[in-house]
């Protein structure tokens, strides 16, 4: 019978290089810290610019959590037998994605709401509500179980729990993209075949010959699907390194962590600094309010200017 998940008893003993059973390498730590310091200084740059603050709790606090990760693996690069820098680097690295997936979230949401809410299964509001309340769930989740499964480390005890509970929280978070990309998949299809899901008060009137989607949101919309499936690949990869186990031949190899984690998050990070909402999000599409209101008061300069 296999151990159970992260079994660490006698964890010094079994690993006489340290808890990661390798050495992480110096140079590649420095590299993913110096692109996700990059990445999150241009990140927090970007959202006081265009004052989305929602960008500073998302993308901006995700690229915060990876320089901590990866702050802590450079020191066990140095030092690898120190459980400390190890705690910090399982604990940071397992979260950090979780709020780069929100704003993912809050950005579809956005977009629903200015090409047609009337083709959306969900409102935009709901978007927002509904996945980046469950987001931060499988955040505090993930963050239980990394501390719960570094606390035993350090204790030399059975991770086994913590480990379970990672691995629930990257599962829901996976099942949660799954979600979100199959209701996208559903907006995007009845929007080209002009297929409202619901009635809207107010929709968005297009002229002769415009497109309900603009060359910005197609270019935005392709950015977020590269992000998403960044993020998808990573989430696969940390769920089937933790089902390994702890001694297990995916999770005890640095090159998968580097490019199947590391990678991954950086890609999808930057992806988001290139084809930021700021730049590429339309900020004001007229609904059909908004052009009968204009007509109004084009009529009335007219009048006063008559008089």
């Amino acid at each position: 019978m296999s151990p159970s998940v992260f079994e660490a008893s006698q964890l010094p003993n079994k690993n006489p290089v340290g808890p990661y059973t390798y050495v992480p390498t110096q140079w590649i730590c420095i590299l993913f810290l110096v692109l996700y310091s990059i990445s999150t200084i241009i990140h927090f740059s970007q959202a006081l610019k265009f004052r989305l603050w929602w960008m500073l709790p998302t993308a901006t606090f995700a690229g915060v959590l990876e320089i901590l990760g990866w702050s802590a693996r450079l020191w066990s690069s140095h030092s690898p037998k120190l459980l400390t820098p190890y705690e910090m680097q399982l604990v940071g690295t397992i979260i950090a994605p979780t709020p780069l997936v929100a704003a993912n979230f809050i950005i579809l949401g956005k977009i629903i709401n200015q090409v047609g809410p009337q083709y959306s299964r969900l409102t935009p509001k709901l978007y927002t509500i509904i996945f980046c309340c469950f987001d931060v769930v499988c955040l505090i989740v993930q963050a239980f179980g990394g501390a719960s499964a570094a606390h035993a480390v350090s204790q030399d005890s059975s991770a086994a729990m913590g480990a379970n509970i990672m691995l629930g929280g990257i599962a829901a978070q996976l099942f949660a993209i799954v979600v979100y990309v199959t209701l996208a998949s559903e907006f995007f299809l009845r929007l080209k075949s002009n297929s409202p899901f619901r009635h809207v008060e107010q929709p968005r009137v297009l002229e002769k010959g415009q497109s309900a989607v603009s060359k910005n949101l197609r270019v935005l919309i392709c950015a977020m699907a590269f992000c998403t499936l960044c993020i998808f690949i990573r989430s696969i990869y940390r769920t089937v390194e933790l089902a390994g186990g702890w001694f297990g031949p995916v999770i005890t190899t640095q090159h998968y962590f580097d490019w199947l984690d590391g990678a991954m998050v950086t890609l999808a990070i930057y992806s988001l600094n290139f084809f930021h909402p700021g730049i590429w999000l339309n900020k004001e599409v007229p609904t059909g309010h908004d052009l009968e209101q204009a007509a109004d008061e084009e009529e009335e300069a007219d009048e006063e200017a008559a008089a």
